[in-house]
């Protein structure tokens, strides 16, 4: 209980501080960069080591991955059955593609499943979220901006970006079964745990709302990828047709249930697609999530209970 009362005053506190003007106008770049690079990278040095490798672990890495193919696929397609100029397909893409697995996914996941949870949190959000976003994504966003990148400058980000050292460093550990000294342990569970506080705060201040205008169709397409047809495509794979079951899959369907990433929108608006939407979607987006998030978690819990 504490867990969700925390997740709420936090995101209550980030709103409330920019509100008043207690925060500043771009306070939430310098929250968004330490808990990407610090908070982020601590946590995986602190879970990963500690994970079974098996053939499981691949469901949740899967899922970011399906989640941006798909949605390609779809807002491709609709997008040129209702006459979208490319920007907002791009921005579409970019908004529903990508779930907030990192700020908004840890502390949800936390609440309900405990600190073990967030073993499978960074699989989906390392090698899933983040390299798909530092590969498809940043290709994405390129190519519907008109801009033009190479494979030697993605992967020059890739190898240079801290998460994605700590988790490479996390996975060798793993692998040759390298004891962290407890003191250095007890450094990254610390400051793995300024995660959750500081994303939601930052979160909480980028929350903001304006008139639909003729944002309405593609909002209500794009919240309806992102939050009812992808998690339904994921309860539908994963339980339904490879029968899976356990903690991890779990985990791995209600990450696919996330609102809106705020990263994957900050690329699409650095690239001129649509900022004024992407802003939109994430304001709308995200507390929606809490509400489609809960539906999703009973509807899992029912199934659960009739044996599907």
């Amino acid at each position: 209980m504490s867990n969700i009362i925390l997740l709420f005053l936090c995101l209550f506190l980030g709103f409330f501080l920019r509100k008043t003007k207690l925060f500043p106008e771009n306070g939430h770049l310098a929250l968004n960069s330490f808990v990407i690079n610090i908070s982020i990278s601590a946590l995986s040095l602190y879970y990963i080591p500690k994970i079974v490798l098996n053939f499981q672990v691949l469901f949740p890495v899967m899922v970011p991955w399906l989640n941006i193919i798909l949605a390609v696929l779809f807002f491709s397609f609709l997008g040129k059955k209702l006459n979208w100029s490319k920007s907002l397909i791009g921005a579409l893409i970019m908004c529903a593609g990508f779930g907030n697995t990192s700020f908004v996914g840890i502390p949800v996941i936390q609440s309900l499943y405990g600190e073990s949870g967030l073993k499978t949190v960074m699989l989906v959000d390392q090698p899933g979220s983040f390299v798909a976003l530092s590969t498809l994504g940043i290709t994405i966003a390129s190519f519907y901006s008109g801009d033009k990148i190479g494979i030697a400058q993605i992967i020059r980000k890739i190898i240079k970006f801290p998460p994605f050292i700590a988790f490479v460093i996390a996975v060798i550990l793993n692998i040759f079964s390298v004891a962290v000294p407890v003191q250095i342990d007890e450094v990254f569970a610390k400051l793995g745990a300024t995660t959750v506080p500081l994303a939601l705060v930052s979160v909480g201040s980028q929350l903001r709302w304006q008139k639909l205008d003729h944002d309405s169709k593609p909002l209500f397409w794009g919240l309806l990828f992102k939050l009812i047809l992808f998690p339904a495509f994921i309860f539908t794979l994963y339980f339904l047709v490879l029968k899976q079951r356990g903690e991890m899959i779990e985990i791995s369907f209600l990450e696919s249930a996330m609102g809106p990433m705020v990263t994957a929108a900050i690329i699409a608006s650095a690239h001129r697609l649509e900022p004024k939407f992407c802003n939109l979607i994430l304001g709308v987006g995200i507390p929606l999530s809490f509400l489609t998030l809960t539906l999703w978690y009973l509807v899992m819990k029912y199934a659960g209970v009739l044996g599907m």
